[in-house]
């Protein structure tokens, strides 16, 4: 049974910086791909980032330059670190996990966390 728990949401001013992270237990390897995914009120669940089992990485236009995903594989956790954020950020953010190594940024990914909320103000 794998399990993803995420920490680190919260609500910061626009401009402000954010790091999420996700921890895997469970048998969840250092190379399965590891995806971050949003979803806004009234608005379906959206790609944001994710990391390859070969640690390449892979981001949606509207955060390239701003969000930064990573891996600490001896702690079995993923980071994203979010900055200059905007009001247009607010939303639940979600990690994924994939049992396979290869990205993908559709929702077809194995195992999900509860979600954290993340709030931009103005």
């Amino acid at each position: 049974q794998v399990q993803l728990v995420e920490t680190g949401g919260g609500l910061v001013q626009a401009g402000g910086s954010l790091r999420l992270s996700c921890a895997a237990s469970g048998r969840f390897f250092t190379t399965n791909a590891m995806g971050w995914f949003r979803q806004a009120p009234g608005k379906e669940r959206e790609f944001v980032a994710a990391v390859a089992g070969s640690y390449n990485t892979y981001y949606a236009d509207s955060v390239k330059g701003r969000f930064t995903i990573s891996r600490d594989n001896d702690k079995n956790t993923a980071y994203l670190q979010m900055n200059s954020l905007k009001p247009e950020d607010t939303a639940v953010y979600y990690c994924a996990g994939r049992r396979s190594s290869v990205v993908v940024t559709t929702l077809a990914y194995d195992y999900w966390g509860q979600g954290t909320q993340v709030t931009v103000s103005s």
